[in-house]
């Protein structure tokens, strides 16, 4: 890709020039520090999520402010796009993980299970499953279909600050505050 998309505390999204590093744009909107932020798969919006418990999605070529998504009673720490650029999941303080439809905003559904904030998402690449991370320790992967909890893979001894499918979707990978990273085999 051609260009980085930043989220800081200073509230604010930041767009940079991959080949230099050179700043684009600054996208202003939140009003709190901006956790989370993700491209769409064609490359046309980003999405970001933030403490004010926001999503708000932008326009990449003009950095206009599309549509707040409001619904979630905490902090939004995590965001990302499904593959076909469909729907959006986000991640929370409020200890769940949900699905947006992107074309017009609309919550399609909550998922419940963790116990704590859930820091980090992905859709595999099939955009069939999503893979959660939280500070309960554990990594829950979630069927995209109907939101059924598949799988709880826990190992971590503290908090799971990352997680994230390989492109092939055979494996997820997972960092702990612990200071690990764990590698798991994904069968459906």
């Amino acid at each position: 890709g051609q260009w980085i998309v930043s989220g800081g505390t200073e509230n604010t999204i930041r767009i940079w020039q991959f080949s230099d590093g050179s700043l684009n744009r600054t996208l202003t909107g939140h009003t709190d520090a901006v956790f989370s932020v993700a491209f769409s798969p064609d490359g046309q919006w980003i999405v970001s999520g933030g403490t004010e418990n926001t999503i708000r999605i932008w326009q990449f070529s003009d950095g206009s402010l599309i549509r707040t998504l409001t619904g979630h009673t905490n902090g939004v720490d995590s965001v990302d796009f499904s593959p076909d650029g469909q729907w959006i999941v986000s991640g929370s303080s409020d200890h769940t993980v949900r699905i947006w439809q992107f074309s017009d905003g609309s919550l399609i559904r909550t998922l419940t299970g963790h116990t704590a904030w859930v820091l980090s998402l992905d859709f595999s690449p099939d955009g069939q499953w999503i893979v959660s991370g939280s500070w309960d320790n554990t990594v829950r992967i979630w069927q995209f279909s109907d939101g059924s909890l598949i799988r709880t893979l826990t190992g971590h001894t503290n908090g799971v600050d990352s997680v994230d499918f390989s492109p092939d979707g055979q494996w997820i990978v997972s960092g702990g505050t612990e200071n690990t990273i764990r590698i798991w085999q994904f069968s459906d």
